[in-house]
Formats: structure tokens, sequence, C-alpha cells
């Protein structure tokens, strides 16, 4: 599953309505709730703020509202657009400030899935992938090495301690542990290793 890293907004123009699509991460539907209510407020003037949420590991909470546009308009067509991107754990809200000129049913189907379109390619998504969390530890004099290791293969690095010895935490992709560990004992003769190897589930950036 694909989830939101960073919160987008969209907005198009069709046939003078204005369609503001916003993205958001979410883990509850409380919180979605929350967040649609705060959204019918700032916009409180748009004739429509309809939404799409999908949670849960495996997409299993979904709901959608048309909030007054004809059914299957615009919740539906906004929730379509997030299990095609295989996301979870995300709220699209499309605020709709009516332009004058009927769209008809064809016309907000599409008005309502571009928006989503364009509020995700703002947004930053990731993907949901197996990792690792290990610690090891080193002399200060192999520290520029190791910093240098984990850029390039892209390990992350998620607290270092200075003490009598470097300590670091570390997250690691499970599919990069075989090489990352094989740098180590080249480098270091078998000297620095990982330990304390946990499983994690981690969120790779896509975009």
């Amino acid at each position: 599953m694909n989830v939101v890293v960073d919160n987008g907004r969209g907005e198009i123009v069709e046939k003078k309505s204005r369609f503001i699509a916003h993205v958001f991460s979410i883990k509850t539907e409380d919180e979605a709730t929350t967040i649609i209510n705060q959204i019918k407020k700032k916009y409180w003037d748009a004739r429509h703020n309809c939404f799409a949420y999908v949670i849960g590991d495996k997409g299993e909470i979904q709901r959608f509202s048309d909030d007054g546009e004809p059914q299957g308009t615009a919740g539906k067509p906004i929730l379509e657009v997030i299990t095609s991107r295989d996301l979870t754990n995300v709220l699209v809200v499309v605020t709709r400030y009516f332009g004058g000129v009927l769209l008809g049913t064809g016309g907000l189907v599409r008005a309502y899935q571009g928006a989503t379109i364009e509020g995700l390619a703002n947004a930053t998504l990731g993907e949901i992938i197996d990792g690792l969390t290990a610690n090891i530890e080193f002399e200060y004099t192999n520290l520029g090495k190791i910093q240098y290791i984990c850029e390039a293969d892209n390990i992350q690095i998620d607290e270092t301690d200075y003490t009598e010895k470097v300590h670091m935490a570390l997250t690691i992709e499970k599919e990069k542990i075989d090489g990352f560990v094989h740098k180590l004992k080249n480098e270091f003769s078998g000297e620095i290793q990982l330990e304390d190897i946990k499983e994690k589930k981690i969120c790779k950036k896509i975009k």
C-alpha cells in the first residue's frame, strides 16, 4: 500500500467552476471527520465540499460523500482515484465553487477526478515496504566513511550518539540489508556489525 507523506493541494477550473482539492494523511475516521469539518468551515461559502477517504493496513475502511452533487458524480470518483493509486490512510476533500454553468454528470466526474489527481500530484507519496531497524557502534575515525556508505546506499540514520564510541540507529530497506552488510564487512574487516536488528514497516518516498 501507498500513503501520503506530505499533504498536498491542487486546483482546476472547469467552465468557470473552481475545484479545490486538499489531500491529507490520516489514521482514524475521527481525524477525517475533524478535517472535513475544518474544510467546510474554511470554505463556508462554497457550493459543495465533497470527500473520500481510505483507512487501514489493507484499505478496509472506505467512505465518500457527494455533499449535494448528483449521486455518484463526486465522492465515488474521488475514491476511485485514491484506490487506483493503492493509497490508504488518506483523505481527499474537493471544494467546488459553482461558476454558473452546469457540467452534467460526465463533466462533474471528470472535474472531481481531475482535481483529485492535481492534489495528489502536489503531495508527496510513499510506499510501505519491509524494512529493519538496527544499531552499529564504531570508532570516531570511521565516522566519515560510515556516513558516506549510508548516504550512498540511502540508509536512513535515525540517531547518532557520541560517547566513547559513535553509536548509530539506522533504518534500512530489507532489500538493501545484504549489500550494506557486505560493505561493512569489506570496509572494516568485520569489526563493525549490525546489532539489535528488528523488523519494521517503513515508508519509501515514491515521488
